[in-house]
Parts: C-alpha cells; structure tokens; sequence
C-alpha cells in the first residue's frame, strides 16, 4: 500500500495581516460584485454614521471621483492617533491593518454602533488599490497611505500595506474628524463603478434615521445637468450654465427624522390623515422609535432598522412591535365602542391594512441571523419593544389632535375584517389565503416529475403560443410550466380577497404551494428557482412588473430568499448560410455578434418567445448551461417599494417622470439606423 502523505505543522499556512480578507473576500464582504464593491464603501460609511449615532459628529461629505476612487470625511472625533499599547503603532494603522479592532467592543466608546466586528476598516483598506487616511485632532492634521501590490520578492500579494508611519503634517486645524479615501481594486472586483442611484438612495435613507444629521453627497461622474436628463438641442430647456460642468451634488437632512421617512414613503399616495404619528421611547436600555402612517392601500410597508442597519427579514423587534400595536388598537377600539362587548377583537392584520410604518431601535450585543443576515436574532429586544410600542400608541391617543386619525385606523380595520370574513365565507374555509392548496390547475401547469424542491424550477410564461413551445422544451423531470392565459392583477391597490379573486394569480399560488400574505412560508414552495419568462417588449415588461409587484407585496421572503429570477431570452437570432447562428441578448451584443458571423449575415428580431423553436428556446433561454437568469434581489427595500408605488401605482407624474429618465421604448428603431449605415457603408449584404 502507498504510503501516506505526511501532514505535519509546517503544512499549516498562516495568513498574517489582511492576507485572509484578500484570499477569501467573500466570507468578509458577501461577493466581489456590485454588493461587494458598495459593502466596501458601506464600511466606511457606517464608521462615520457612529460618530453621528453617538452624537460626536453632525455632518458627513461622501465624494465619488473620475477615477473610480470615492471618499468619505465625517467632523466626528477622529480615529485615535496615539501609540497604542500593544501594537507600538498608531491606533490609525491599527484601524487599518488589524482585523477585529476598533472602539466598538465595549461601551466606553459608542454606546450603541452598526460597526461590531472591528473588520471595516481593515477590510476596506485589503480591498483598495491605494488607501489614504486623513485625521483632524487636538488642532492637528496627521496622515497615511496604504497600497496593495504583488511583491515579486515574496512572491505573494501584499494587501493593505502602510507606505510610511502615521505623519503629523505640522499644520494646524480647527477641524476635527476622519478623512478615507480609496480606490477599489479592479484585480478583485468585478466591477469598480459605484451606482451613484445604490449610494443615494443609501445615504438619503441614513439621514431619515440620524434626525438633523447633514449627508453631502458629489458625484464628479456626471454633471447636474446630465442628471436632470437636459439636452442642449431642445429649444424649450432653459439650461443651468453653471450645471453644464458642475458635478452632481445633493445634499440630505431631515429634522424630522423618521416622520419624515414615513411621508416621503407615502408620498402621492391618498392618506387616512394628514402626517405621520411618531414616538420616541426607552426601555431596559433598548432606545425604540416608530412613526406611523396609514393610507387609502390595502398592503402593509413596515421598514426596521437595529443601530441603522436595515433588516428587511424582521426580527423579534417587528413580532414586538405588531403584537404592541395589535394589543394598543383593540384596546381603543373598545374604549371607543367601535367594537361593541360582543364584538371579536379585530387582528393585527387588519389594523395594518395601509399601514406605512417605520422602526427603529437602537441596542447592545446586536445578532443577525437569516438569509441574508437581516433579521434581528436578539430574543430580549420583544418586550422592550412592544411595551414602547403600547405606551407610545397609548400617549397619542390621548392627544386629542390625533382622535379622527385613530377613528380613521379603526374604521379602516373594520372594513378590512369584513372583507377578509367575505374571502373566507366565499372559500368556505377557516381562513382564506389557506384554503389556495386545494384549487386545481388541471390544463394550465405542467409539472415536473421532480420531488425536490431545491431541484425544481419554474416557468411563468406569456401565452399560450410560448407556454406551448415551452413544455416542448424543457426537461420534464426538474422544469414545470405555467402559461399565464392573460394578464395577472396589478395587486398593487387591491385587497386580499380581490387578489385571490383573480384566476391568475390564484394558479400561481397553487402552483408554488406555500400560501399568500402572512401565511406565505418559504420553506414548503414546490421550486427553488421560480422564472418569469416574457416577451421582450411593452407587454411582456408590463406582465414582469405585475409579477415581481404580487411577490414584492405577498411572497416577500421568496424574494428576501432569492428564488426570484427573469429569464432573459434573446432579442436577436444572427445567422447565414451554413448553420451559423449566434444570438444577441442586448444591441451592444448584437453588433459583437455581427462580426463573429461576418460578411453575408442575416438578423431575425424576435418580437415574442412564440417565435421561438422548442430547439431555440432551449438553447437560448431554458438550458441550465447556456441561459442568462437575472436573480431578482431586494438589496434596498425602501427603493424597491417606491419604485413599485411609482410604476404601478396612481402616481401618474412620478410613473411618467420615470420613463422618460429611463424608459427606451425605440431600441429596434435606433438598430433599423445602425443597420442603415451600415449599409451605406457597405459592410452589410442584408
């Protein structure tokens, strides 16, 4: 028998310093795509947002440069500059260089923080080409630089390495606070282009949640002009002339705090009274706030927050804030004798009909947990939360200012009550939305013979015509199809019981066969890939959006759980004589491939996926090897509801403001010009 392999301690490989973070980026920062890239900024951002938090510091500039390189100043304290004790280094290039250091482990320094491992800086600085600090303290500006680079030496990669000692510059300031600037490095990301849309829609959220703190954000990338979407041609714009090469720049503050969040998320929509309800309160050291606002809309938009940081999957701060509100409603409800003795209490559901709510707390030796590390896992944060939530609901009550804005509440919730009695006596079940398992899909889904869920994948297609092209493509032991015979319900200003009504809707229910609204459960869906695949025009991007609105609004953990995709199916089929075909998801594509193919090419636009062979389908958009799937993602919930309240709901101003900033409904026509030239060219034999 061969002899085995020896393993001894020297086969152990010690990585120092950041090495770890630049082997294995994914464990620090998630992915080294667009999520990475923002993850990195995020860190230094955060670090900022505690010196506000904690009331060191009141304004804080985010710089986005031409290169690439983006910086962020805060006028809080300052990052330590003495020697620390241990290290006999600075405590900047400890910050930097050190993971799992930093002023946050104990609560002399912050007293709470959404930075609580010591690895963001650091990180930052691992990830980054070059990263230059800049500190402001006791009436001096001391400085550093990093760099990363491959020492051919060593042979290995130095990451985050300090180029000098910490430097006192030898001026004097009356400034305090920290200067970070630094360039992503291209070698580990994929991208190093920051969305300016990520950073805002960011930034204006953490000034909503930081009451009075001044965010500055400049974009060098585009002017204030190019953002305003101005065109030097058209007679009737009157050009900014100072916008034609200022930089973009906004600036975000809000003195009221998260009331205010709760009026800009309720902006254009019909309200049942005129300003959001807000409370501040504390309770066994958890700081609890909450505005609150109902509209005219029948679904609920709760947005929590622990120490700043969004957990989109809820936590036990959510379960404590319901079961408060819950509680405090039905108390008043019988005060009021809006509920008579007889009367059942009405549920929290229906009290949350409309609601627009925002939570934030604030608290210690903070865990996460979930899928994505959003949820809060601290079981003691409940009580805390639900007795500030009662207390605070219970003291504007009280207030006779806020009487007809109760009074609406409840009279709302009544009418949502009835209507959920009308859905279950109509399904002639307990509840309603549980009685969905048992409506048949005989001739409309074409199931898989697959029994594993985390196997199977699903096809919502447009039409007949494709759902037929479909079945004949597919692999029948993991892919199941569903035709949609007509357009789904925009559910987006509809109740339950009208949702449920819709024979669409309720097949795909059926079909995924994990219930709807609060009784959705993630873990017993049929499939782990559910694929909206439509045709590539108007039609087929309206029916996407109506889907990914029913999801966003009533099977949110299947998105939260990213089992949510959009088959892309190509736009166009390039070929000649002798079987060459390439195919061309985009106009950019298009023309790579009309150089692949060469002289003699011909160009087929699909107007529809029934256009579509079985054979083409499945190339093209359905072979787990070859197809391009766009996982559907809820990186910023606030942005997504908006932007769904903006497309599919009576915001007509804010729906036309949209599409004509992003909506390019001419791309065949501005092709037929391309081809055009071409043939003018002569480079074109079609």
């Amino acid at each position: 028998m061969e002899e085995q392999k020896r393993y001894n301690a020297n086969d152990i490989t010690i990585l120092e310093g950041l090495d770890a973070v630049r082997l294995r980026p994914g464990m620090y920062i998630g992915s080294t795509g667009q999520k990475g890239l923002h993850h990195i900024l995020w860190e230094i951002v955060d670090n900022a947002i505690d010196e506000a938090a904690n009331g060191f510091a009141d304004e804080i500039d985010v710089h986005i440069y031409k290169d690439g390189s983006v910086s962020v100043e805060d006028n809080g304290r300052g990052i330590p500059t003495d020697i620390h004790p241990k290290t006999k280094v600075s405590g900047v290039q400890v910050v930097f260089t050190q993971l799992h250091a930093g002023g946050k482990f104990d609560e002399h320094n912050y007293s709470f923080s959404g930075g609580l491992h010591g690895v963001g800086a650091s990180v930052t600085n691992a990830l980054s080409k070059w990263l230059k600090v800049r500190v402001y303290k006791e009436g001096k500006v001391f400085e550093m630089e990093f760099h990363s680079y491959y020492d051919e030496a060593k042979k290995k990669f130095e990451s985050g390495v300090p180029v000098a000692p910490l430097k006192d510059l030898g001026r004097k300031t009356t400034k305090h606070g920290t200067f970070v600037h630094f360039m992503p490095d291209d070698q580990v990301f994929a991208t190093t282009n920051f969305q300016l849309s990520t950073i805002s829609n960011r930034l204006n959220e953490l000034a909503f949640l930081n009451k009075g703190l001044k965010i500055n954000l400049t974009d060098e990338r585009i002017t204030m002009n190019e953002f305003k979407g101005e065109a030097e041609d058209d007679e009737n714009v009157q050009l900014d002339l100072m916008g034609v090469t200022q930089p973009y720049s906004v600036t975000y503050c809000y003195e009221g705090g998260i009331s205010d969040f709760a009026a800009h998320l309720n902006e254009g929509k019909s309200k049942l009274y005129p300003r959001p309800l807000y409370y501040k309160g504390e309770k066994d050291g958890i700081l609890v706030e909450f505005a609150i606002q109902h509209t005219s809309e029948y679904t609920e938009n709760l947005f929590s927050f622990v120490n700043n940081i969004p957990t989109p999957e809820g936590g036990f701060h959510e379960i404590g804030f319901r079961a408060g509100l819950t509680r405090v409603l039905n108390d008043y409800a019988r005060e009021t004798k809006a509920l008579k003795e007889k009367d059942a209490n009405l549920l929290g559901d229906d009290f949350r009909e409309g609601l627009t709510a925002v939570l934030s707390i604030k608290m210690k030796n903070v865990q996460f947990e979930g899928q994505t590390k959003t949820k809060l896992g601290n079981p003691e944060a409940r009580s805390p939360v639900e007795s500030c939530t009662v207390e605070g609901i219970r003291s504007l009550a009280g207030n006779k200012e806020f009487k007809k804005a109760f009074d609406e509440t409840i009279k709302k919730a009544q009418g949502a009550a009835r209507a959920r009695l009308a859905a279950r006596q109509a399904k002639d079940t307990a509840r309603a939305k549980n009685s969905i398992d048992s409506w048949t899909l005989v001739g409309k889904l074409a199931a898989c013979s697959g029994r594993k869920a985390e196997d199977n994948e699903l096809f919502i297609v447009e039409g007949d015509s494709a759902g037929g092209t479909a079945k004949q493509a597919r692999i029948r032991q993991f892919q199941s199809i569903l035709p949609l015979r007509g357009k789904p319900l925009n559910v987006e200003k509809k109740r339950i019981d009208q949702v449920l009504a819709n024979e669409e809707i309720r097949t795909i229910i059926s079909a995924l066969g994990a219930g709807v609204g609060n009784d959705f459960n993630v873990e017993k869906i049929n499939y782990h890939k559910v694929i909206i695949l439509s045709d590539a025009d108007q039609d087929g991007f309206h029916i996407r959006c109506i889907l990914l609105t029913f999801f966003f609004r009533y099977m949110r953990d299947l998105v939260n759980a990213g089992h949510v995709y959009i088959g892309m199916p190509p736009l166009y089929k390039v070929y000649k004589q002798g079987g060459i075909e390439e195919y061309a998801y985009d106009d950019n594509e298009l023309q790579e491939k009309i150089e692949k193919v060469g002289r003699g090419y011909l160009v087929q636009r699909y107007k529809g996926l029934g256009e579509m062979s079985a054979e083409q389908l499945w190339k093209t958009t359905m072979d787990p090897k070859r197809r391009n799937l766009t996982q559907v993602t809820i990186e910023d919930a606030v942005a997504a509801d908006n932007m769904i309240t903006t497309l599919m709901g009576d915001r007509v101003e804010g729906r036309k403001e949209f599409l004509a900033r992003n909506a390019n409904f001419n791309k065949e026509d501005a092709f037929m010009d391309k081809v055009k030239l071409k043939k003018e060219n002569g480079d074109e034999e079609n």
